[in-house]
């Protein structure tokens, strides 16, 4: 089973992709949401998104600054105020 991901910004959509797990850079602490993880919200940090798109694969980051973290029943939707990378 794969996670949905989707990555946004106030201008567009940069990212809607599946993963199999994706460590983001929270508030309180870096977390890692897989596929099936517990429904919550959170603030981000700046710094590095890190995406797994399968268990063997190179790891990706992409930097984010500014935002919000949602994890539902549908997946990750991370909504930065800026991406680069």
């Amino acid at each position: 089973m794969a996670l949905k991901f989707e990555l946004v910004t106030p201008e567009k959509l940069y990212r809607s992709d599946e993963a199999h797990m994706v460590v983001v850079p929270g508030v309180e602490g870096d977390f890692g949401v897989m596929e099936g993880h517990a429904p919550f919200m959170t603030v981000l940090k700046d710094g590095a998104l890190s995406i797994h798109k399968d268990a063997t694969s190179e790891l990706e980051t992409v930097s984010v600054s500014g935002g919000f973290a949602e994890v539902s029943t549908e997946g990750l939707t991370i909504l930065a105020e800026k991406v680069e990378g």
